[in-house]
């Protein structure tokens, strides 16, 4: 009887050995397959844009007097190429010290780019997104999402930022973001990651002293005591992903520079 027992036990073991195996090994499959599909789709993009620096000229307009900008170029995009591809794109960001050299879109929700590509077929890596909620870059706070991918695509090394290489270069404190209607230069001011939360998502605000409560809420989170006023007149950038389970990684910029094409 005890055999019996004991042969039983190991059968349904090794069957769930089997069951697991398998499930990791397509779980492993499913993830080149999106991996490699990405990896064809930004060499496709890169193929198509060309990016050039441009120096200030008379369409410029510099916010303050940021050590941080002076005799920094901005990255100018023609999006005419890539707007043929997928009308959502919404501009094309640069995070210095990270990966991220990417189009971001919008869709009428913050849901659809989270399981799509650039391309709009089911993807698990999704693509980056400005909030829905967000009029371009005319709020107070222009939001962007992305997953946190293990192979650093997407905003996957957004984490380079939590390390002190990173901070210890304030080159890196440079955001630059082509749209079809401006080039802008943001500071960065805020980074921190956090138990999932959605008070530091608020693209508009009721007042100048709500918003200013906002500004110390989340320099006041940041791993790093940055040297960036942020005032009442000012636009601000912040860029969301996921850190670990049940934790989100934040950073916060603030426009310095705006230059109309």
């Amino acid at each position: 009887m005890m055999k019996n027992i004991i042969k039983i036990f190991a059968y349904l073991l090794l069957s769930i050995s089997l069951l697991l195996l398998v499930f990791s090994l397509n779980f492993i499959n499913k993830w080149n397959k999106q991996n490699n599909q990405i990896s064809k789709q930004l060499d496709e993009i890169n193929d198509l844009v060309k990016i050039e620096k441009v120096e200030d000229n008379e369409n410029t307009v510099i916010k303050d007097d940021s050590s941080v900008q002076k005799n920094t170029s901005l990255n100018n995009v023609d999006f005419s190429e890539l707007k043929n591809k997928n009308s959502d794109v919404a501009g094309w960001i640069d995070v210095k010290g990270t990966n991220i050299n990417y189009p971001f879109v919008q869709y009428t929700d913050n849901n659809f780019y989270l399981t799509h590509s650039f391309d709009k077929k089911y993807n698990d890596a999704g693509w980056l997104f400005e909030d829905y909620r967000n009029d371009g870059f005319n709020d107070k706070n222009t939001i962007i999402y992305a997953h946190s991918r293990l192979d650093k695509t997407m905003f996957g090394s957004l984490k380079n930022t939590l390390k002190q290489e990173w901070i210890d270069d304030k080159e890196n404190y440079i955001i630059r973001i082509s749209s079809e209607e401006e080039n802008t230069l943001w500071e960065v001011f805020s980074i921190y990651h956090i138990p999932t939360t959605d008070d530091y998502l608020k693209v508009k605000f009721t007042s100048d002293n709500e918003f200013e409560n906002y500004i110390e809420m989340v320099k006041n989170r940041s791993i790093y005591k940055f040297d960036t006023d942020v005032l009442a007149d000012d636009k601000i950038l912040t860029l969301s992903t996921c850190y670990r389970n049940n934790e989100k990684l934040v950073l916060h910029a603030k426009l310095i520079k705006t230059q109309i094409k």
